[in-house]
């Protein structure tokens, strides 16, 4: 019996087919990581998100925390005020324009954000333990590259 649908690699040849299936394989990575998530976190992924930009870029404004998750600045407004209240971060004037508020965090976020990285970061290492060697070394070539496409507008 002869097949109409392309087989999955003759897909894949093709920058459609190569989008659609790293669309869905990124999104049950992303989904099966959420699901791994430390049991005591009951904060949400995009609460998470700006913990963990807070950790790597250090204290930023509530435009700047806006401007990198894609979000209005209303609603950067709110999720910091959540934050703030559960003790993740801090909010101070900005030094040279009172207007503008700078948000810090929090020795206690900081401890959330690595437990709950710790935590996904290991499950995801033992099941890279059942790749080939090859296949972890692709992934290596295509982690930054991932992260590029992440960022671009």
């Amino acid at each position: 019996m002869l097949s109409i649908m392309p087989t999955t690699q003759a897909v894949v040849r093709t920058d459609a087919g190569l989008a659609a299936e790293l669309r869905v394989g990124v999104m049950r990575l992303r989904r099966r990581l959420a699901g791994e998530r430390h049991p005591d976190n009951d904060l949400s992924l995009g609460q998470m998100a700006v913990l963990g930009l807070l950790l790597r870029r250090g204290d930023l404004t509530i435009g700047e925390l806006a401007r990198l998750e894609r979000v209005q600045p209303p609603s950067m407004t709110r999720t910091v005020t959540c934050l703030e209240e559960l003790g993740n971060v801090t909010r101070r004037p900005h030094e040279t324009d009172g207007r503008v508020v700078v948000v810090a965090l929090t020795e206690h976020g900081r401890e959330v954000v690595l437990a709950d990285r710790k935590r996904r970061d290991a499950w995801l290492a033992v099941q890279l333990t059942h790749l080939t060697a090859e296949e972890r070394d692709a992934l290596r070539r295509a982690a930054p590259i991932l992260d590029r496409l992440s960022q671009a507008d």
